[in-house]
């Protein structure tokens, strides 16, 4: 829907509101006309029900707001002493519009000083599970997401069975998209394996200001733009077309920005002419061939592990004297040529054009592609048909325009064109396990209302390798994910504080209860 849209549907939403409700304002000691001023009406029922004025600003947030439209409804009837189980039902079960039957059928009288305690258990405990669940959302929506790494497309900087707190403020919180959708969910519900979503209606991109810009090497978490897989890892085959915050999460690394000019020359990223220096902490990875002695006896398995191979290896040709590494840090590739018995250590360089490559173009490969211009908000360029396969995706697909090409001539909307102007920035974004990773160089550019955060550290590190105790990577534990240096493990200080809080909770308690 579009903004007009929702305005005129927010406006109807008004006038249902006030004509099912301007009696029931009336006898709570207001006036008929605030039931229907938008805004203003909800702040006004808010008092009227005796709940707090920051509800109002619930009742506009998506997703929360299908928590807190039926909890209104039922607060309204009991606060004017309709509050048996099937006045609860029926307000929820018809949306609201049983209130319409109260307001002109009923003679009722508003409850000014009624209790806001439950009045059973069970009516405590769903209030609790509500509140719980409505703070949540926010912290979710808002603030801070989980987040796990499923594939090892980041290896030695980010690895598989790391738990992560993605940050939303950093780059600004982007509002939800999707408005009908379980709370605290991606696009699968658990347990049923279903959607958790509707895909209409649809509110406008919206992102809140944030405090940074993705700047190049950030570790950026965001929605995979060619997504229409059913679910993450399904294998059936099932597409779907998804709203941009229900498509899949993805983790990788920025390495170019808005306005940059991105080549890739044998594997190494160059922005605007210069090799990007990648930060300490980054371990990026290739694949290697790797020759051996058949004479010399070599445990492979135990020098693997030493060098930090962990995406496995095999042989390659019958005679078995070479070897394939799908990813080894140039480090590691170092050390191996040192080992006695292996005589040579090649990284492998795709110099062949590969058909998957991003704007499918003949002479590119994964490990040489470009020049790439990214788009920047704003700015425009020179559109020719060399250069549409690049920019077609974004013309028509994440900006929303139609486009076609008849002979030698470009239309936008019908326009005969020479030139486009981008209506929003878009990113490069790269795995650092070049190898086995799927990211721009196949799909292209990241627009920035697919951005979903900034990981900003690691609250567990789980081995499915490990054994016991073994299975936590202890040292992983509390770090930071971007920065410069070594990571280093916050764990100690967290813990220091856990016990801190513990014993002055105690000796607290134990105060009071002297004092009493």
């Amino acid at each position: 829907m579009s903004t007009y849209q929702w305005l005129v549907f927010f406006l109807i939403v008004q006038v249902i509101h006030g004509l099912g409700t301007w009696k029931l304002y009336e006898k709570a000691g207001r006036k008929r006309w605030e039931a229907f001023v938008p805004v203003y009406n909800a702040i006004v029922l808010m008092k009227i029900i005796g709940r707090p004025t920051l509800w109002t600003l619930l009742l506009f947030v998506p997703i929360i707001n299908l928590i807190m439209f039926p909890v209104v409804w039922v607060e309204t009837l009991r606060s004017f002493g309709r509050k048996s189980s099937a006045d609860t039902w029926l307000g929820i079960f018809t949306f609201g519009l049983y209130i319409y039957y109260i307001n002109y059928t009923q003679n009722v009288t508003h409850i000014s000083d009624r209790s806001l305690v439950a009045n059973t258990k069970t009516g405590d405990t769903i209030s609790s599970i509500l509140f719980a669940i409505v703070v949540a959302t926010l912290v979710h929506t808002y603030v801070m997401q989980p987040f796990t790494i499923p594939t090892s497309s980041l290896e030695k900087s980010l690895l598989i069975g790391d738990f992560l707190f993605v940050s939303k403020f950093h780059y600004g919180a982007r509002t939800p998209i999707t408005t009908v959708a379980a709370p605290m969910v991606h696009d699968t519900l658990p347990i049923v394996k279903t959607k958790s979503y509707l895909s209409w209606p649809q509110l406008p991109y919206f992102r809140f200001p944030g405090f940074e810009k993705i700047e190049k090497n950030d570790i950026v978490v965001f929605n995979w733009p060619a997504d229409t897989v059913y679910k993450f890892f399904d294998t059936s085959g099932r597409s779907i077309v998804k709203p941009i915050d229900k498509k899949s999460n993805y983790v990788k690394r920025c390495q170019g920005t808005p306005g940059d000019n991105l080549e890739i020359k044998n594997g190494v990223v160059h922005i605007n002419g210069k090799e990007l220096i990648l930060p300490e902490r980054a371990k990026p990875q290739h694949a290697y061939y790797m020759t051996y002695d058949a004479n010399v006896a070599i445990d492979f398995e135990y020098i693997l592990k030493e060098v930090g191979s962990t995406d496995g290896a095999g042989f390659i040709n019958q005679t078995k004297d070479t070897i394939f590494i799908k990813a080894l840090t140039n480090e590691g590739a170092t050390a191996l040529k040192q080992v006695s018995g292996i005589k040579s250590v090649t990284k492998v360089i795709n110099k062949n054009a590969e058909g998957n490559i991003f704007s499918r173009n003949p002479n590119w490969s994964s490990d040489n592609m470009g020049p790439i211009y990214i788009p920047e908000a704003g700015k425009s360029i020179t559109l020719t048909k060399e250069n549409l396969p690049q920019y077609k995706r974004l013309i028509t697909v994440y900006e929303k325009h139609d486009l076609k090409v008849v002979g030698d001539d470009i239309y936008i909307d019908d326009q005969k064109v020479t030139t486009y102007t981008f209506a929003q920035n878009y990113y490069w974004m790269m795995g650092d396990n070049r190898n086995n990773s799927e990211d721009s160089r196949y799909w292209g550019f990241v627009p920035e209302d697919h951005v979903v955060g900034k990981p900003v550290f690691i609250w567990l590190s789980w081995d499915t390798n490990g054994s016991g105790l073994n299975k936590i990577r202890w040292d992983r534990m509390f770090t930071t994910v971007n920065g410069e240096g070594q990571p280093e493990s916050y764990l100690k200080y967290f813990l220091g504080l856990v016990v801190l809080y513990v014993l002055g909770d105690y000796f607290w308690k134990k105060r009071k209860d002297a004092k009493a």
